[in-house]
């Protein structure tokens, strides 16, 4: 009995593979946002870029 509870607290003290499920979970919640607000975000960046040209353009010196 000792020895399986050993055992136990070994594998509850491993930490290995943790980091690659941590980087997964951290890559579907990135492709979700990107999923769900990337239109809206590439209006919004495509607007400033073009703000941004239009004021280079008008500053001449």
């Amino acid at each position: 009995m000792k020895q399986f509870k050993n055992v136990l607290k070994k594998l509850w003290s491993d930490e290995a593979g943790q980091g690659t499920a941590e980087y997964v979970l951290l890559l579907v919640l990135v492709v979700a946002l990107v999923i769900a607000f990337g239109k809206p975000l590439k209006e919004a960046v495509m607007g400033k870029i073009s703000s941004l040209t239009g004021s280079i353009n008008e500053f001449n010196p």
